[in-house]
This record gives C-alpha cells, structure tokens and sequence, in this order.
C-alpha cells in the first residue's frame, strides 16, 4: 500500500496532488482510502490470516488444505484458493512440505531428553514411550499413535486415524490417560514430529503434570524401544495382506494389539510372560 506514504510526505510539507502524480494514482482514490483506510476484503483477510495461523500454531503439520478444513469451525467459509493464498503470503506452510529452496529442518525440541536410550522402569506409570507408523490400504493411508508402558511394554494408549494430526497424539495421550491415571511426573518420550511439538499436545501434558521428552533428529534408537513394537506390528499385521480399506485395517490393529500382543505374546524381558500377566504378577511378587 502506497497510501499511507502519501500522508508521510503530506507532513513534509509536499502536496498531495504531486505525490499521487509521481506515485501513478488519482488524488480521489486517494481520498477515497483515507476515508476508509481498511477495506472489509482487508478485514475478511486480516481476520482469516489471524485463525490460520492459530491453526498452523497448534499443529505445524497442517498445509494451506487442512487449515481451509478447519476454518469452518471458526465460523469462517474461504475458498481453498484464497486460503492457499494467504498462507503462501503468511509463510504459512506445512513442516511436512518439500518445496524446493525452502529449509524443512525438523523444528526445535520443546522437552528435553528424559530417557537418555534407558528403556526400563521399576513400577508402572513412570515411563511411557509414544510415536506415530503409518500403512497404506486402497482407500488411502491409515496412521496410528500409540504409547507404550516401558516396564511392561504394555500399549496403554493409542488412536487411529485417516490423517496425521496433532490431535492424533492428543487422542492416543488422552485413551492412555483416562486408562491409567498416572501420577504427576510421568514422562512421556517421543521423536520431535510436529504432532508432540504442538500447542495442543504440550497443553495435555501441562494439564496433567506429565513431564515431556525427545529425542534428537533423526536418531532412532533414541524411541528404539518404541520402534520395536512398530516392526512387530509392521510383520505381523501390516504386511500380511493387501489392505482394502481403512476400516478393515483398523480392525486388525485393534484385534492385534488386545488379543496376541497383550495376552499371547511372551516376550523374554518380561521373563517370558505377556505385558498383562506381567502386570497381574509382578505386584503380588513385588509384595510377597
């Protein structure tokens, strides 16, 4: 906007009429804005670009397409085009995206490294391990968070959804949460994904008194304990068939995960019994 410069030099001392000359535009334009300075395309889009970045706040994960999917909520109908626009203008963009001559480095950790790669505790509840896998089926991808209990590798958590949203962790935080009523102090250790970076996840551990963790970029075996369980999801579900829809995949992982993880597979540091009769036994052991 010009506008506003032609005020500035008005103050030098230099007519307005000659400012408009020189700068391409007509004194009644001019005046026409100085009359009403914010044009109500401005507001709408001043007040887009204010929700939009509220949005992108609370998961940086989410590109010009999922904010305009979002708007609606807020009460505000922009056309996908427009949002696209003002993100583009915003700097607005996905951490996921890969545009050429854009810096997509993985964003700063907002925890510190709790677990420091030691995959054991002594009691329930004090350790949990989360992180998100992902599997394609023929109606599109299908994306789990789920969150493991490290003294038994119990799964105590997880959530299931068609997109990989902040509110994917926020969903699994909550299920493990609501199941297991932890203590304040508990961490929570996960990668540095969008998802456990954003203001809504942060918010949930806050609410709760859990204390958060990360590891470093890029450095799997910092979660390596968390990346076991994907593999043995990965070989035993994942890959055994063509998936044909989300649903049916979804179905899998649950029956998976309840039925031969928990109660059917022994794992050796658990002395060869399951996540639930390690569970059950360990306390009476622990008392007698």
């Amino acid at each position: 906007m010009t506008y506003p410069l032609v005020l500035d030099l008005a103050a030098d001392g230099i007519a307005v009429a000659v400012t408009c000359r020189v700068l391409g535009f007509s004194r009644q334009a001019f005046c026409k804005w100085r009359a009403n300075p914010v044009t109500p395309r401005d507001y709408d889009d001043a007040h887009l670009i204010n929700a939009a970045r509220e949005i992108h706040g609370d998961d940086p994960g989410f590109g010009y397409r999922f904010i305009a999917d979002e708007l609606p909520g807020k009460g505000i109908t922009a056309s996908e085009n427009r949002v696209a626009r003002l993100c583009s203008q915003e700097r607005l963009w996905s951490i996921h995206s890969k545009k050429r001559g854009l810096n997509r480095k993985a964003g700063p950790p907002v925890h510190d490294d709790l677990v420091q790669k030691v995959f054991t505790a002594p009691a329930p509840n004090l350790v949990w391990l989360t992180d998100i896998t992902e599997h394609a089926t023929a109606e599109g991808k299908l994306y789990l968070c789920a969150i493991k209990d490290v003294y038994s590798n119990r799964i105590v958590g997880y959530s299931i959804d068609s997109r990989m949203k902040a509110s994917l962790a926020v969903a699994a935080l909550r299920n493990a949460v609501a199941l297991r009523t932890p203590a304040a102090g508990l961490i929570v250790h996960s990668d540095r994904g969008s998802q456990f970076r954003s203001k809504k996840y942060v918010r949930v551990l806050k609410a709760h008194q859990l204390r958060g963790s990360m590891g470093r970029v890029g450095a799997c075996g910092d979660n390596a304990a968390m990346e076991s369980f994907f593999a043995l999801l990965q070989k035993n579900v994942l890959d055994r068939q063509r998936w044909t829809s989300r649903h049916q995949l979804r179905l899998a992982i649950v029956s998976w995960i309840e039925t031969s993880y928990h109660r059917r597979r022994r794992q050796r540091r658990l002395g060869r019994l399951t996540p639930i009769e390690f569970e059950t036994i360990q306390p009476v052991a622990l008392a007698a």
